[in-house]
């Protein structure tokens, strides 16, 4: 393509959707702008921290999982809000987490 390794290395390193290390089968991304913010998003990442035992930018031992904060979703009317995969979930709760991530297992 004629492009240098360092330019694609800083395209891949500026989008929060690309990604230079392996990520797990299912990638966790958590909203981290101001509506889910407000909304108890920290409580969310806590939730599904202590749910598989992992912080974001880290990877469950298995391979299953990556967790990742994200600027907006595009969920705002659904805050707190995250993406798993594609698939977009909102007016989370701790409870609803496991529930979500069991669905993913």
């Amino acid at each position: 393509m004629g492009v240098s390794v360092s330019t694609v290395y800083g395209v891949a390193s500026f989008y929060s959707f690309l990604s230079a290390r392996p990520k797990g089968r299912h990638v966790i991304r958590i909203c981290k702008n101001t509506p889910c913010g407000l909304k108890e998003g920290e409580t969310i990442a806590g939730a599904v921290r202590e749910h598989l035992g992992i912080a974001p930018g880290e990877t469950s031992r298995d391979g299953r999982f990556s967790l990742e904060w994200t600027n907006c979703i595009g969920a705002c009317d659904q805050a707190p809000a995250m993406l798993v995969d594609d698939d977009v979930h909102g007016n989370l709760t701790p409870r609803k987490i496991v529930e979500i991530l069991r669905t993913y297992e």
